[in-house]
């Protein structure tokens, strides 16, 4: 440790020694270089403290600017080594070395000092700054010549320091140990025998210097002696002491003083060179070889040394030397601002704190010296602090009245330390002091009173508004939570309108409310902080209940029942303007909501009657005529002026009439209006979704049948496109009793088309449930229909006999010529009568037909519907079954094996029967003529033709 730092502490330890405030003081004494956590002793037994109050009180040592090399355990009590010590490094030369520290207490605040010295041990050997020296002695030097030494420097003190020093061998040199005022040893070699440069040029000896301690440490330096010739005299140093003074913080090569010394030796012998021993301070002095000239060659600090003392050495050529002494004074100047060290210090005081209250210790130093080192402190003005000096160099910083953290909630405490040097030097400090709060302010709401807006219907959990306090406190003691006190609405708790979030103070709806059942109400909030006790403060709060739209205007008059029906009468003799009646309507709803309008939607005479449009007064706008209806329905809107608008109708029954009778007459259908209304919409709804589906399903079939036509009638004209046609007669006509006609009536039902080729014709079935035969013995049942159809139907597709087939030729016709044309395509009439065998033919062909129950026919012809009895029979008419092509059919009868027998049959009777008309000429002529044939389109197209003509 450097001078400055041991002179610190000790001014340090005499300062705590006159503090009033120590409570106790207490020395240890303890050997260096002890390990780290090594037991310095028992403060807490010491000093009588309980081990609780080091541990409340945060006990810890100060030790102001310097290392710390002890610490203090607070569990045990006790000092331990917090770093290991160097006494040497500490203290250096000086002794006694001591630790001087303090044991800070809070809470209150109180300090004890300790005393800790270190005691010296020897670990340090004596030291040689050189290896060796070198000297040239003359021969001719006298005995008792003195030759300076350098010492060995040696950093322990007391026995453990520097002892004695020996040299070997002794032949010609003894050792002189010379001890000054200041304890310093300083040797020297005494020539005790001549030396003889012919019988030894060079001599080699060895220096050992010797300590006192427990082992004993020892150090070396070789001593090289060269042999001269003559030089008998030595320099001498015109002072044995030297002094000088420079005041601290010169320049460099400032020139503090000139050493000089004498040789009586002429010549190079006398030649004298100055050096200063390395010893000392070389480095920060310097000294000309030659002049002796001592110069500053570093820098000098008088708060690190004070004084310096220096061994100058005058040799001459002949290696010849006298020593001397150097004193050096270092004079002090104000250059060390003083250094504020904070003790103890509270980051935090209540607000509560009473005045006097110590919140900061302070130790202000200054290694200046006399008035430069005389310190004095302040602090700022109009703050509520003051500072206080209980002794030398130490301040405390106390309360002077009362705090409020709401007015400041921070303090910047600046302390400015000034010396009394030329000029003067000062220091300062800024200490943050936060005011810690109390509990001492209620919250405030931002208003004395709340009003908030509702619109009705709302949904519930909807947030209303916001009631916000505020607490001057801070943290805890200014958090609000926001209370809804107790009370009634109507007799309903008030938690059962609303509720207020304790965090945030936001109010929220728990119901929808209805305008129409509460208009407004109100109720209490608290505010409460969280400090301890806590304060709280209330506040009102109403809430209007804002009107919505949401009621439809209700009629009231005319009253509107299903049972009854009211009519309101205008005579036909009413002016215009005349009153009928007034639709008296309200809304429960308020406001512009509330406000009725009247229209007149629909009436049955718009130019007869007019509507109020704000008193809904109906009157007539026209004079009432003869012409008028006497049952008048009129339906009158009533909407309400609400943003959207709500309405309602009624409807009014007015009859124009002057008496009662013809008006109960005209009303007693109005009750069913509506329901036949309702059916007719019914009813026309479902009428255009079938008829839809029926359209939709008829084209399919229409376009399913054109097609099966149009394949078939393809089919029919390639394979039988050249067949022959002859006359028909219907079946079973023959001469029967004589008459000449049918005994039974038939009903044809034709169907055709403009084009005969295109023409279908359908033989259907008579009325009665079995086809008969022509011999009328056979009887079908009538689940055989099917069956004999479909034979028919085969019956198509057979290939055509050609042995019944006429010739274009051979096709019968009017006394057996060939016919027109058309009558040949099928569709003319027969121009004359049919002969007899004609009539024969058409009565195989009509036998045939019925014998096999069926009708082959082709496109061209038409469809036939025959309705007969079953009491018919050809019995005197053969079983004539043949091929025979039907008029206008591409088909052919084709007969089986027994057909042909019985055709061969018939044929030998129709010989028989023609001879015997031949016989009987005017039976014959008696007959009636046949009946003609059916008419085809195109004859029915002719007929027409001519009855317009």
């Amino acid at each position: 440790m450097s001078d400055r730092t041991m002179t610190r502490q000790v001014l340090l330890f005499i300062s705590v020694l006159s503090l009033s405030s120590v409570h106790g003081q207490v020395s240890y004494s303890i050997p260096e270089e002890m390990a780290k956590g090594s037991l310095v002793g028992n403060i807490a037994q010491d000093f009588g403290l309980d081990i609780k109050r080091l541990k409340s009180g945060k006990a810890r040592i100060y030790t102001g600017d310097s290392a710390e090399y002890i610490e203090l355990n607070k569990e045990r009590g006790v000092l331990l080594i917090k770093e290991i010590i160097d006494r040497e490094s500490l203290c250096g030369p000086t002794t006694p070395c001591a630790l001087h520290f303090q044991i800070i207490l809070e809470n209150p605040m109180e300090f004890y000092t300790a005393t800790v010295e270190i005691t010296d041990v020897n670990d340090n050997s004596p030291i040689f700054e050189r290896s060796e020296m070198k000297y040239e002695i003359s021969e001719s030097a006298l005995t008792g010549a003195k030759f300076v030494l350098e010492r060995a420097v040696d950093d322990d003190v007391g026995v453990n320091g520097l002892q004695s020093y020996s040299l070997k061998p002794t032949d010609n040199f003894v050792l002189k140990t010379l001890t000054r005022s200041d304890g310093v040893k300083n040797v020297e070699m005494v020539l005790q025998t001549p030396l003889d440069q012919e019988k030894q040029e060079q001599i080699s000896l060895l220096l050992t210097a010797v300590d006192g301690g427990e082992p004993q440490l020892s150090g070396t330096m070789q001593i090289l002696i060269t042999v001269l010739d003559a030089n008998d005299n030595a320099p001498v140093c015109s002072q044995a002491e030297f002094k000088a003074s420079v005041s601290e913080n010169v320049s460099k090569g400032t020139v503090l003083t000139t050493i000089s010394a004498t040789d009586a030796d002429p010549g190079s012998n006398g030649r004298i060179t100055y050096s200063i021993s390395k010893s000392g301070a070389s480095h920060v002095f310097e000294i000309d070889h030659v002049y002796g000239v001592v110069k500053l060659n570093g820098h000098i600090d008088y708060e690190k040394r004070k004084h310096y003392e220096i061994d100058v050495q005058a040799t001459d050529q002949g290696g010849h030397s006298d020593a001397c002494k150097l004193i050096i004074e270092v004079i002090d100047t104000n250059d060390n601002k003083p250094s504020i060290n904070i003790m103890s210090k509270t980051s935090a005081i209540s607000e509560n704190a009473q005045p006097g209250t110590v919140v900061t210790m302070m130790n202000i130093q200054d290694p200046d010296s006399g008035d430069n080192g005389r310190v004095q402190c302040s602090i700022d003005e109009n703050i509520p602090f003051l500072m206080k000096s209980t002794s030398n160099n130490f301040f405390t910083v106390v309360t002077d009245s009362d705090l409020d953290r709401e007015r400041a909630s921070e303090y910047n405490i600046s302390v400015t330390c000034s010396d009394e040097g030329l000029p003067s030097l000062s220091s300062s400090v800024t200490l943050t002091l936060q005011i810690s709060d109390v509990n001492d302010n209620a919250p405030v709401f931002e208003r004395s009173s709340y009003e908030a807006y509702i619109i009705e219907n709302n949904t519930p959990g909807l947030s209303i508004f916001t009631v916000k306090a505020r607490d001057a406190d801070w943290n805890q003691n200014a958090r609000v939570s926001y209370i809804l006190e107790e009370s009634s609405v109507n007799g309903v708790p008030v938690s059962s309108y609303v509720s207020v979030s304790a965090d945030s103070g936001v109010v929220q709806s728990v119901r929808s409310f209805d305008y129409e059942q509460i208009k407004d109400f109100q109720f209490r909030v608290k505010a409460q902080d969280g400090g301890s006790p806590p304060l709280s403060s209330n506040v009102t709060v109403k809430i209007m209940i804002q009107d919505q739209n949401d009621n439809t205007p209700q009629v009231l008059y005319p009253v509107q029942t299903s049972s009854s029906l009211v009519a309101e009468m205008v005579p036909r003799s009413a002016d215009v303007g005349y009153l009928v009646t007034k639709v008296v309507a309200v809304d429960v709803d308020s406001g512009q909501n509330a406000w009725l309008s009247y229209k007149l939607q629909k009436a049955t005479d718009r130019a007869l009657f007019e509507v109020g449009l704000q008193n809904g007064e109906i009157r007539t706008i026209r004079q009432v005529n003869d012409k008028d209806a006497v049952k008048q329905r009129l339906t009158v809107v009533v909407e309400d002026n609400g943003q959207p608008s709500r309405s309602a109708t009624v409807n009014v029954n007015v009859a124009v009439a002057d008496s009662f009778p013809e008006v109960l007459s005209e009303f007693t259908d109005y009750t069913h209006d509506k329901q036949y209304n309702d059916n007719l919409t019914f009813y026309l709804v479902l009428a255009l979704a079938v008829v839809s589906f029926l359209f939709i399903v008829s084209i399919i079939a229409i376009l399913s049948v054109k097609c099966y036509r149009w394949r078939r009638e393809q089919m029919f004209f390639k394979s039988n496109g050249n067949l022959p046609v002859i006359p028909y007669y219907p079946p079973l006509y023959a001469d029967v009793g004589g008459t000449g006609t049918l005994r039974q009536v038939y009903n044809y039902d034709v169907c055709g088309t403009t084009d005969s080729r295109k023409s279908d014709m359908k033989y259907v079935r008579p009325d009665s449930q079995s086809i008969i035969n022509l011999d009328g013995t056979q009887t079908l049942p009538h689940a055989q229909r099917d069956t004999l159809i479909n034979d028919d139907s085969d019956s198509q597709q057979k290939p055509p006999n050609a042995d019944w087939r006429f010739t274009q030729g051979q096709r019968p016709g009017p006394s057996g010529a060939g016919g027109p044309p058309e009558m040949a395509m099928g569709t003319g009439p027969w121009p004359n009568p049919p002969t007899e065998a004609e009539q024969l033919q058409a009565l195989m062909a009509a036998a045939n037909e019925v014998s096999e129950a069926t009708a082959t026919l082709g496109p061209g012809t038409m469809g036939l519907s025959t309705r007969y009895s079953p009491q018919f029979t050809l019995q005197h008419v053969p079983d004539y079954r043949q091929n025979v092509y039907i008029p206008g059919s591409t088909a052919t009868l084709t007969s089986n094996p027994q057909q042909q027998q019985q055709q061969m049959l018939m044929q030998q009777q129709m010989a028989a029967q023609q001879q015997a008309l031949q016989a009987q000429p005017s039976e014959a002529s008696a007959q009636p003529e046949p009946p003609k044939a059916a008419q085809t389109p195109a004859s029915k197209k002719k007929s027409t033709k001519k009855e317009k003509k």
